[in-house]
């Protein structure tokens, strides 16, 4: 059954509000992602230190660049996180006053791909230079 794309009233119905709630969703557990990985970064740098330690038994210091890579990812969840909520709350009052029309690309998914993408290749720099 296939459902036309025209002809649809300014009244938002529950699958409106349901697919909000769905992509509300998915915004969230990309920002916890986000920390999660950042934790394991920012503990990455401990465990190449211990690593070392065994394998030399010379004490050394912790990767410190470990630490603000991972530091920063946190940091972009809680933004990604935070955002969400605002975009969230923005949308169901657009489906709640009927005024859900054309909107532009996510700038949030946008600028998310973007600093993913700068970061990979920060990340194949410091694997290639290291």
């Amino acid at each position: 059954m296939e459902t036309p794309l025209t002809g649809h009233t300014g009244a938002a119905d529950a699958r409106d509000y349901l697919a909000e709630e769905r992509t509300f969703l998915a915004w969230i557990r990309t920002g916890l992602a986000l920390m999660g990985f950042g934790f394991v970064v920012a503990r990455f740098g401990l465990f190449l230190a211990e690593m070392r330690l065994g394998r030399d038994g010379v004490a050394a210091s912790p990767n410190r660049s470990s630490l603000w890579f991972g530091t920063v990812f946190i940091a972009v969840g809680v933004a990604v996180n935070l955002l969400s909520i605002r975009r969230h709350l923005r949308v169901i009052a657009d489906l709640n006053h009927g005024q859900f029309g054309y909107r532009r690309p996510s700038r949030q998914a946008v600028v998310l791909a973007l600093f993913m993408a700068l970061v990979g290749v920060a990340m194949a720099v410091h694997l290639v230079l290291t």
